[in-house]
């Protein structure tokens, strides 16, 4: 019986031996295996039995399955593989990654045990090499599918009938830089790639900050300014009358005149001035040369100096007017401000009706609107006593009936009824006491420097020439 019981434990001994001998065998062999054992999956990838140089290009394939689509709404504009971006997986740091999965499947004798039990799932993030040159030439703007929108800036329009500047808007086209679209397809392929997880198709969305704004904007300051500056101004017409003619000046004029800088809009000193100034020279005419035609066809030249009857522009005054009626919008008619005025106008030609005295020929005409009124033969001043009439060009100062007159060298005065001064004491007026008119009275007998007429002729002057009628004298 004790010898059964030996030979017993005997047996047992050497199958555990013999069990011991031959786990060792099966655990060192697997100890040494090159492959995963089954049930093991990498990234959800079944990689049973498989070499980690067999398993690179399983989870290559899959993570670089993914196609890229760069969207603009709802529309695919362009569609390009990951190494068509020059993105590429990083074959030997994954297969580096995927030899430290397998080597930790049997990092100890109990990790080795349950792995050939239950197999191993391990996560490894796949990393990528890029080439930025290759997404710098495949992304442009070129290869999107639709044509791009051109921008419109904002402008100043003017409505004729209203007369209002108003700003059209900026309208919003679709340019798009090459380096933003880049820059869009580049973070939203990196925000995926490179984990655990293959991505999915990968969607770029052109976000309308990304548009290339218009230049010009209907917040500009300068269009604003233009706007608001010419609309303080624009509706203001103000027509000159010059007797039959007039001259009218409106924004066509006025906008030349206004200044938009340094963010003010203002209109311009100067070039109202200058306007005025060339009003001035272009109807202006006392003081300035003229040439006179006489009744008898011949023409007779005054100087400045000579020619002290006309129309004279207040520069100042005028300036003044003018700047208010444009600030203002005014509409008006009017004459300009004047620092001396005649009697009657129509454009240039301010002597439609006036006086004219031949001296040589002792003679004047009477003309109201160049039509002759009358006519008659006088006495002018004394060439003897070299008191003689003063020639020139010059308004009747005003008109008096009846009158006393008084020589500068007499204590008596004359008597007349009609007296119509021109110059320095020297006037037209009647002459009762002579009884002869014309010839060559006034060598030896003439007046003190006025023109004697007779009573008639004087009297038709005085009733239809108004103050400030020239005077034409001339030898």
């Amino acid at each position: 019986m004790g010898r059964f019981f030996k030979w017993c434990f005997g047996i047992i001994g050497v199958l555990v031996l013999v069990l011991i001998t031959i786990c060792c065998v099966y655990l060192g062999r697997e100890w040494n295996r090159t492959t995963y054992f089954k049930q093991t999956t990498i990234d959800g990838y079944d990689v049973s039995e498989k070499t980690p140089e067999e398993v690179v290009p399983v989870l290559k394939e899959a993570f670089t399955r993914a196609s890229v689509r760069l969207m603009e709404g709802d529309k695919e504009e362009a569609k390009w593989s990951l190494a068509d971006l020059g993105y590429t997986v990083d074959e030997a740091a994954l297969l580096e990654a995927a030899q430290k999965a397998l080597s930790k499947q049997k990092s100890s004798i109990p990790v080795l045990i349950d792995s050939m039990m239950n197999g191993n799932q391990y996560e490894l993030d796949v990393p990528f090499l890029h080439d930025a040159a290759k997404l710098q030439s495949a992304v442009t703007v070129s290869s999107m599918a639709d044509a791009r929108v051109e921008n419109v800036d904002a402008t100043v329009t003017y409505d004729e009938k209203e007369k209002t500047y108003s700003i059209v808007p900026e309208v919003q086209g679709t340019q798009l830089n090459d380096s933003d679209i880049q820059n869009l397809v580049q973070s939203s392929v990196e925000d995926v790639i490179g984990g655990s997880k293959p991505a999915e198709d990968i969607a770029a969305q052109v976000q309308p900050q990304l548009y290339i704004p218009p230049q010009v904007l209907s917040t500009d300051a300068g269009l604003n300014l233009m706007v608001n500056t010419y609309n303080a101004y624009d509706k203001a017409v103000i027509t000159y009358v010059f007797g039959d003619e007039k001259e009218t000046i409106d924004w066509g004029t006025i906008s030349n005149w206004v200044v938009l800088e340094n963010g003010e809009g203002y209109l311009s000193e100067e070039k109202i001035r200058e306007y005025v100034m060339a009003l001035g020279q272009k109807y202006n005419t006392i003081y300035y040369p003229r040439n006179f035609t006489t009744s008898l066809g011949n023409t007779i030249e005054f100087s400045e100096n000579d020619n002290n009857y006309g129309y004279l522009i207040d520069e100042e005054g005028e300036y003044q007017q003018l700047l208010a009626d444009v600030q203002g919008n005014t509409q008006t008619e009017r004459e300009p401000v004047y620092a001396y005025t005649g009697v009657d106008r129509s454009g240039t030609d301010d002597m439609r009706t006036y006086v004219e005295v031949s001296i040589s020929m002792q003679h004047v005409w009477f003309y109201k609107e160049h039509a002759l009124v009358t006519e008659g033969d006088v006495v002018t001043g004394c060439v003897a006593k070299k008191t003689e009439t003063q020639t020139g060009i010059y308004p009747i100062a005003y008109k008096e009936s009846p009158a006393t007159l008084i020589p500068s060298n007499e204590t008596n005065g004359t008597g007349v009824t009609f007296w119509m001064p021109f110059y320095d004491g020297q006037g037209l007026h009647d002459a009762s006491w002579r009884s002869a008119f014309g010839g060559q009275i006034y060598q030896t007998s003439g007046s003190h420097g006025c023109v004697n007429m007779p009573y008639n002729l004087a009297e038709t002057i005085f009733n239809q020439a108004p103050t400030g009628t020239p005077v034409v004298l001339y030898k």
